[in-house]
């Protein structure tokens, strides 16, 4: 999923509480009709560098589809910062979109509110089958054992984009393939108003992705196998610490990017400002603001051995986007047929290759519009050496709480003040008491 900016615990507990006895979407009545045949809503996610990149992405494929269908798509794109919580307000209300996109890592939060319509075999036999599309990104769309709540729109995975001209003149001749490489790589590179890596500390998602990540190279989990949160392992406790100190004891990561929540640090990558970039599927985002594909490298995200691969040298969490139908849509074979359209191959290589995200179709991602340079790297983390953020219940609170716990660590890191071992246990302990089931 791409970075948010996520609500408060308390609201998003709330919220989710509420919306365990209630439905989403254009209808009332608790339950989907064909009372709206000729109209759909859609709120999409934003996934280029504007909202009004995303329209104009959009936009096309949905006169298409009205062309096809004779259904009108009335569509919204609505900022990752305020995402979650509308969703979450819709679930309450009654009164949402009939189609969303939603982060993967939400599934099961979502799933669990009832709002979502399940997808069983019936419902995939509608769109082509389930078995169009890719384990790894089926892996990310709702609780173990249970019907997916979404069906997977846009996959993604985390790279290390770097700088080439930047790593040239700082004499160095390769990307860093661990964490110790990538610190000493970055000490050359921050000087002369320029800094080695950039973050988005504000951002809680965006630190749950990485701290997440770290974890698993620790050989820890955020949730026992039962689902019960467990913030404060050592494991844990050390993977955000590692991640912290790349701002508070290294040094790589500028202090203001602790106030980072937009999506600066690409600006910033794209500018030169920083020379490295730990992002989900970056390229096209990159060209939108000016940066030649020539001009940076793509290399797997850092592990402690230095070899990417499965179990503690995991380097990416499963990223990607889902598409949910609210279950109580006045359109539901109109949605259905918009989650077919949009899921089609030809549509697949359309938009994945406008966001450089990776086709969750199976017969589109073997496209070789797909087998790009930047794309190899990618397809091979996903197969590999990327791991599903845990599908519980309480995900979405999960974010907001350890995020949040993590962005006050890199604003305490800003202002000098010292991050030890104790003061992140501290502040994952204050997190995990925040947590429905602590």
């Amino acid at each position: 999923m791409r970075s948010i900016r996520a609500a408060a615990v308390g609201a998003v507990t709330l919220s989710l509480a509420l919306a365990a006895s209630a439905c989403g979407g254009g209808s009332s009545n608790g339950g989907g009709s064909n009372d709206s045949p000729k109209t759909l809503t859609y709120w999409a996610s934003n996934q280029g560098a504007s909202i009004e990149v995303d329209k104009k992405v959009l936009q096309p494929e949905l006169d298409k589809f009205e062309k096809q269908t004779g259904i009108k798509v009335k569509l919204e794109v609505v900022p990752w910062s305020d995402l979650l919580n509308r969703i979450l307000t819709a679930t309450t209300s009654g009164q949402g979109p009939d189609i969303l996109n939603i982060g993967n890592t939400w599934s099961a939060s979502l799933q669990a509110t009832g709002a979502l319509l399940p997808w069983d075999a019936e419902n995939f036999a509608k769109i082509g089958g389930r078995d169009r599309f890719v384990d790894s990104a089926l892996g990310s769309t709702g609780a173990e054992g249970k019907d997916p709540s979404a069906v997977p729109l846009y996959s993604m995975a985390y790279a290390l984009y770097y700088n080439k001209k930047m790593f040239a003149e700082a004499g160095i001749d390769q990307p860093p393939a661990t964490w110790a490489e990538l610190a000493a790589d970055g000490k050359k590179l921050s000087k002369d108003g320029k800094w080695g890596l950039g973050a988005e500390g504000s951002n809680p998602s965006e630190n749950i992705h990485h701290v997440f990540v770290f974890a698993q190279q620790h050989g820890a989990d955020f949730f026992t196998a039962d689902g019960k949160p467990d913030f404060t392992s050592d494991g844990v406790v050390t993977a955000v610490k590692q991640y912290v100190d790349l701002m508070a004891k290294d040094k790589v990561i500028a202090p203001g990017n602790a106030e980072y929540a937009q999506n600066q640090s690409v600006s910033d990558f794209a500018k030169g400002k920083t020379a490295m970039l730990l992002w989900q599927s970056a390229s096209a985002n990159l060209k939108s603001q000016g940066m030649s594909e020539d001009d940076y490298g793509i290399a797997p995200v850092p592990v402690q051995s230095g070899t990417p691969g499965t179990g503690a040298q995991v380097n990416s969490m499963v990223a990607g986007i889902n598409l949910a139908v609210f279950k109580n849509t006045d359109n539901l074979d109109g949605a259905t047929k918009f989650v077919k359209f949009m899921t089609s191959d030809a549509e697949q290589k359309i938009l994945n290759t406008a966001y450089s995200s990776i086709p969750p179709v199976k017969t589109a991602q073997t496209d070789g519009a797909f087998n790009t340079p930047a794309n190899a790297v990618l397809k091979d983390t996903l197969a590999k050496s990327a791991a599903a953020l845990p599908q519980v219940a309480d995900e979405s609170q999960f974010e907001t709480a350890v995020g949040t716990a993590v962005k006050d660590l890199f604003a305490d890191a800003a202002a000098g003040r010292a991050i030890t071992t104790d003061s992140v246990k501290a502040a994952l302990e204050k997190a995990q008491q925040q947590m429905p089931a602590a």
